[in-house]
């Protein structure tokens, strides 16, 4: 269950609606059961509009992941790493790596690294004391990343929104860490 505010029936329909309009425009067909179900994080900072994202987690079982990501227009997905782990039978993992793949818009990706001059985009004013990393890497459709273990990133969409599709290592979004404390990604 994703942390996310109480909302209304009919504020979650008319966000996964401006996500599925986003969706459409990029050619990727989501089933209905994938539009009514897509997970509306919020990451418990309350302004999905600003901080948010939308997913729909094609495959994730214990040796890959496939997750499609829908932004709105400017919308942030916040600064976090996938952090090591052990495994329920003792094994270690070095945790989650990622590859982004822009589908459609602009993603601006921002990963540790030597900082940017004249970034593309900011944080969030609320949030900008919770952003570090500085170093942009701006994805149109086609254009992907890999994102190893560990490595903080935060990423925006440009002014159309933006589709990624995210291809990884298992995903254990429970056990991600946040810059700003105050988020929490699920319950």
């Amino acid at each position: 269950m994703s942390a996310q505010p109480s909302r209304s029936p009919d504020t979650q329909r008319n966000l996964r609606r401006r996500l599925g309009e986003i969706f459409d425009a990029a050619h990727v067909v989501l089933s209905p059961a994938e539009r009514d179900g897509m997970e509306l994080a919020d990451f418990a900072l309350g302004n999905f509009e600003r901080q948010g994202l939308g997913v729909v987690v094609c495959v994730n079982n214990d040796r890959y992941c496939g997750k499609e990501l829908a932004l709105l227009p400017g919308q942030t997905c916040p600064e976090h790493r996938h952090p090591p782990v052990t495994l329920p039978d003792g094994r270690a993992d070095p945790g989650k790596r990622e590859t982004f793949r822009c589908r459609h818009g602009v993603v601006y990706l921002f990963v540790e690294g030597e900082r940017t001059a004249n970034p593309a985009c900011r944080p969030p004013a609320t949030s900008a004391g919770h952003y570090t990393v500085f170093h942009q890497i701006e994805l149109h459709p086609g254009g992907q990343y890999t994102i190893e273990p560990g490595i903080k990133h935060w990423f925006q969409a440009g002014d159309d929104g933006a589709i990624v599709t995210e291809f990884s290592s298992p995903s254990r979004d429970e056990l991600d860490i946040f810059t700003d404390p105050n988020i929490r990604r699920v319950e």
